[in-house]
C-alpha cells in the first residue's frame, strides 16, 4: 500500500513539473474550488458486543486547487489537491467506551479528467491518494475522559465524480456538484470493529474560480 501511495505522489509531482513547463495561454490553467457538504460514514458493528457504532453526518468543507495539464478535443486533464475538513463527526454507541466525536482532515493529491470541457456542462472523475488526520474527542460518548489514543494519521485513497456547470456571463466561474469517497483507515474508536478501513463519502456542491 505504501508503495502505491509513493508511486501516486511521484506521478503527480512529475505531472506538475510538466504543467509548469507548458506555455499555453489559450485558456485558464488554474482553478480554485470551494464546496460544502455532509460526510456519510456507514454504521459499524462491534463483534465482541453485538452493538453498533452510529456515525453522524458531519458538516464539512473542501478547498481544491487544480492545474490543467493537457487539453484534448473533448476533454482536459488536471492535477488537483482536494483538502476536506470535517470538524465534528458525532458518534453514538450503547456503552460509554467510544469518543463523543472526532474531527478529520483528508489531503489527497489526484488526477482529474474533465469531459466536454468547453460545453456548459462538464462531467468529470478523479482518482488519487494521500493522508487522513483524525483527532478524537477528549470526552467519552456519555461521560468521563477518553482513555484511549486520540490522534491517528493513515493512508487514504480518493475516488470521485461530479459535474461543473458554467455560469452565463461569468466565464471565470462555475458551479460544482460532486461525490468523493475517501477510503481511509479507521479513526481512533477505542473498540475493535473487525475492520481496518472505512469509506467516508463527501457529497455536496460549491463554486469554482478559473484563472
Amino acid at each position: 500500500m505504501r508503495k502505491c501511495f509513493a508511486a501516486a505522489i511521484l506521478g503527480l509531482m512529475v505531472a506538475s513539473t510538466i504543467a509548469a513547463a507548458q506555455d499555453d495561454q489559450s485558456a485558464s490553467k488554474n482553478e480554485v474550488a470551494v464546496t460544502v457538504a455532509h460526510i456519510f460514514v456507514s454504521d459499524q458493528g462491534v463483534p465482541s458486543t453485538g452493538d453498533t457504532i452510529h456515525f453522524g453526518k458531519g458538516f464539512s468543507f473542501e478547498g481544491d486547487y487544480a492545474r490543467r495539464l493537457h487539453d484534448f478535443r473533448w476533454s482536459a486533464v488536471f492535477v488537483e489537491v482536494p483538502v476536506v475538513f470535517n470538524p465534528d463527526e458525532d458518534l453514538n454507541y450503547a456503552t460509554d467506551q467510544i469518543p463523543l466525536q472526532y474531527s478529520a482532515i483528508y489531503v489527497t493529491p489526484a488526477l482529474r479528467f474533465n469531459l466536454l470541457q468547453n460545453l456548459p456542462f462538464s462531467p468529470w472523475f478523479s482518482f488519487g491518494g494521500g493522508v487522513a488526520h483524525y483527532v478524537a474527542s477528549k470526552n467519552l460518548v456519555f461521560y468521563g475522559t477518553n482513555p484511549g489514543p486520540r490522534v491517528d494519521n493513515n493512508g487514504t485513497i480518493e475516488g470521485g465524480f461530479g459535474v461543473d456547470v458554467r455560469i452565463p456571463k461569468f466565464n471565470q466561474f462555475r458551479f460544482r456538484g460532486e461525490l468523493r469517497d475517501f477510503w481511509s483507515g479507521e479513526p481512533p474508536l477505542n473498540v475493535n470493529t473487525g475492520k481496518t478501513r472505512q469509506h467516508n463519502y463527501y457529497m455536496g456542491g460549491g463554486v469554482i474560480f478559473n484563472f
